[in-house]
């Protein structure tokens, strides 16, 4: 198997505007050959997704999830989403409003934060990152290497907090981020999560 460096992938992003795990995928499926893998990407209809994330995503729907896991009592937990797509033509398709109600399902469970990591507020990230720094420290870890273990320890806090880095609920090979990036390639737009709420009887307002 060819050995897949960070060069090899910037360069097949930089060509192509598909994102860093699909470029990684599609050189090791084109066993390390650039312009074969830029054929994967366009097979794909991931070399555009880029571009489509520029344009703007000012139709849509809001989706509501109730969760009823006895059909003999209320739901005591639910999830409005609003999802952002280009047209109406997208917006009223099956296919946008399963992916709506499988975000939405998701963060009924996964319970996010925030929707992208720009949105973490940084006193959070400084106010974490002092907590990781003080962790390592305390357990005799060398100066070093402490930024590292603080970056890896923000790295796992993004993956549970925030929607876009979450690992999604019904296949975890996936990311949100992923999810979403694959229904841009199939539905020919850009896409976005605008915004959500989740609601659950007595843990108050969000």
């Amino acid at each position: 198997m060819a050995e897949i460096n960070a060069r090899d992938v910037k360069a097949l992003r930089d060509a192509t505007g598909a994102g860093m795990m699909d470029c990684k995928r599609a050189l090791a499926e084109a066993g390390g050959d650039l312009d074969a893998a830029k054929r994967i990407l366009r097979e794909k209809g991931l070399a555009d997704a880029a571009k489509k994330a520029g344009r703007a995503a000012g139709e849509g729907l809001v989706y509501a999830y109730m969760h009823r896991p006895d059909p003999n009592y209320p739901p005591k937990l639910g999830v409005l989403l609003e999802l952002n797509c280009e047209t109406d033509f997208v917006a009223k398709t099956e296919g946008f409003e399963r992916l709506a109600k499988d975000i939405a399902m998701h963060i009924s469970f996964a319970d996010p934060s925030w929707i992208s990591r720009d949105e973490v507020p940084q006193e959070v990230i400084d106010e974490e990152s002092a907590i990781y720094a003080k962790q390592a420290r305390d357990s005799g870890k060398p100066e070093a290497v402490i930024d590292r273990i603080v970056q890896g320890k923000l790295e796992a806090f993004y993956k549970e907090r925030v929607l876009l880095d979450q690992e999604w609920i019904q296949d975890k090979t996936k990311t949100i981020a992923r999810l979403i990036e694959e229904a841009k390639a199939s539905m020919g737009e850009n896409i976005a999560v605008g915004r959500f709420c989740r609601i659950r009887v007595g843990e108050g307002s969000r």
